[in-house]
């Protein structure tokens, strides 16, 4: 019975689960039919959307590797343009560099520092560097000299003299002008010789015009007439005009007080603006003056000029030390090193002028001519010019040997200490066993240097002496100082004759005439042959050279007088003076190579001086 119930279950679980395995078939087949359908649209969307974002993102990454490839062209292209403007600029510059230069620029100020004092502007009382550069700044004169030293007309146009060599008639400019507006003429050019001769106006000038008459033939025709043919009369006309208009009226004698002294009118490249004096003795009185726009030789480049004095060459270098100046003049040889380089060039210009040992011929020991000429032999002065470093050049005689035209003139004997040692020996100057120190009778060989206080002068002295005491000379020393108000260098030292040797510089000028230093006739208190000089055979040398107008004759005049100055050994020279001039970036001054027969002929180029600068194409 349990058998057929599970059984009977059995079937009726088989047949319940027949019917309805083949509906559900049944349904599956059905929906196998339907469902590839719905499958296949959805794969056909997704295969329509990937097509889509493919062919989308396609499109986009195109368009931007296209917009990179232009972009990259483009950078390109604009890395390449700037190449070529860089390299047009770098070749603008070199094509520049090649085909310009520079040069002197308009406008502006030069502040130039110069040793002092300034205790007048009238020229014809001018006597420190200061003074006298303010007189070549502001005022003109019929000849001048140009940055080699050499003469040439300024307000005179020719000059011309007679069978006799006597009178001398000088044409002029018509297109002159004092700063005032008026009219300079051949009357002013006269009146200023006659002040200069006027002795109640005590010019330091008047000594070359004693016996020089002037007169005015018309308003551009000046004559002189001469007591005796001059050669080197032309250098005399380089003194400064004055105008008649406005000191005619002032007496000879108060000429040094007129208002004038402190308020010049002038007619050179430059007016006078204003005088500036200062309480502090530590800063310097300046003249400031401006460009005279009337100036016949041209307006100067510069509009203003501030020439400030100075008074020691120490507050000169101080004043480059700071920066305060465009450039500087008066300065020794031996204070170059203190100019600051990093700020500052400087030129080394050589003057018409000598630095000697001045030995007096009426001293006891040195009227002897073999002590004078030991002490020649003994004195190295190859060894003093190196000391005093380079661009100092030798200058052994009587005047410049280039001023001779070329002729062979004569030198001095090279130094020879052992030659020396043995004059003074046949000179009775002998040296005893164990003493350092020659001596004569009982009289020891001493002599006293004197020289004026001053860097350069004390670095020779000290030479010198060193020099000197190797020949057993005991050598003393007196240094003065110029600048103390109880100095009497001039009168007591100097026209007095009182020293033994004397440490000075001469100014010879650009002609050899140096007649009133060595002549006999020039000795005593109010000569200048210092040294009191005499000889028969040198007196008539000089006196006959002056005379000569031929070039060839008066030099051949001039060579016999050095020889017989060599062989007399009046005076040792040393070395050709020289001014150290400094100038600051950018200025363009006084050049390499120029050659000035005073300081104050620095601005034989003043116009075209500059304190800046710009660049012009050069010319073909």
């Amino acid at each position: 019975m349990a058998n057929r119930q599970e059984k009977h279950l059995q079937r009726r679980e088989t047949s319940s689960a027949v019917v309805p395995q083949e509906d559900e078939s049944l349904r599956a087949a059905k929906a196998a039919k339907s469902v590839p359908s719905r499958r296949k649209k959805p794969r056909r969307d997704l295969k329509q959307l990937e097509d889509s974002a493919t062919r989308h993102v396609g499109k986009f990454l195109g368009s931007r590797f296209e917009s990179l490839r232009r972009a990259r062209r483009r950078v390109v292209l604009w890395l390449v343009l700037i190449a070529v403007i860089l390299l047009g600029i770098i070749a603008q510059i070199f094509i520049r560099r090649d085909a310009t230069t520079a040069t002197g620029g308009t406008g502006g100020t030069y502040i130039e520092g110069a040793l002092g004092p300034i205790e007048t502007l009238n020229p014809l009382f001018a006597t420190s560097s200061a003074e006298l550069s303010a007189s070549q700044l502001m005022f003109s004169s019929l000849y001048h000299y140009d940055a080699k030293g050499s003469l040439h007309t300024d307000v005179a146009t020719s000059l011309a003299y007679n069978e006799a060599s006597k009178t001398y008639t000088a044409q002029l400019r018509d297109d002159v002008r004092w700063h005032d507006g008026h009219k300079l003429t051949a009357k002013d050019v006269v009146f200023t010789i006659n002040l200069i001769k006027n002795p109640a106006v005590r010019s330091p000038l008047r000594v070359n015009w004693v016996d020089v008459q002037a007169k005015a033939v018309n308003d551009t025709t000046v004559q002189f007439v001469l007591p005796a043919t001059y050669a080197a009369f032309p250098h005399a006309l380089t003194f400064p005009i004055l105008p008649e208009h406005m000191l005619g009226s002032a007496t000879p004698s108060s000429m040094r007080q007129a208002p004038f002294n402190h308020s010049p009118v002038g007619s050179g490249p430059f007016k006078f603006q204003i005088l500036q004096s200062t309480n502090n003795a530590r800063r310097p009185k300046t003249v400031h003056v401006v460009a005279f726009d009337g100036y016949y030789g041209g307006r100067p480049k510069l509009d203003r000029f501030e020439l400030q004095a100075y008074s020691t060459q120490q507050d000169i270098v101080s004043a480059l030390q700071a920066g305060e100046l465009s450039g500087a003049t008066d300065l020794s040889v031996v204070m170059r090193k203190d100019i600051p380089r990093n700020q500052y060039t400087t030129t080394t210009v050589p003057t018409d002028r000598g630095v000697y040992l001045l030995m007096n011929n009426t001293n006891p020991i040195l009227k002897d001519r073999a002590v004078r000429k030991a002490l020649q032999l003994g004195t190295n002065t190859a060894a003093i010019r190196t000391s005093l470093g380079e661009g100092v050049q030798r200058l052994d005689g009587p005047f410049i040997p280039s001023q001779l035209g070329g002729i062979n003139t004569p030198s001095a004997d090279k130094p020879d200490r052992a030659k020396a040692a043995a004059m003074l020996d046949e000179a009775g100057w002998k040296l005893a066993d164990g003493s350092k120190v020659r001596s004569k009778d009982g009289q020891k060989l001493e002599i006293m240097i004197t020289t004026t206080k001053g860097a350069e002068y004390e670095a020779v002295l000290a030479k010198v002496m060193e020099q000197w005491q190797q020949l057993g000379v005991a050598v003393t020393q007196q240094v003065i100082d110029r600048s103390a108000t109880s100095s009497t260098f001039v009168q007591g030292t100097l026209q007095g004759r009182s020293y033994d040797v004397l440490l000075y510089e001469l100014a010879i000028g650009a002609d050899p005439d140096v007649y009133a230093y060595w002549h006999s006739s020039q000795t005593g208190y109010q000569g200048y042959n210092f040294v009191n000089y005499t000889s028969r055979t040198a007196d008539a040398a000089l006196a006959s050279a002056r005379t000569r107008l031929e070039p060839k004759l008066r030099a051949a005049k001039y060579k016999a007088f050095a020889e017989q100055w060599y062989s007399d050994v009046p005076a040792i020279g040393l070395y050709r003076s020289a001014s150290v001039y400094a100038t600051g970036p950018g200025v363009q001054a006084i050049q390499q190579g120029d050659t000035l027969v005073s300081g104050a002929d620095r601005y034989a180029d003043v116009l075209r001086w500059t304190v800046t600068t710009r660049d012009v194409y050069k010319t073909p």
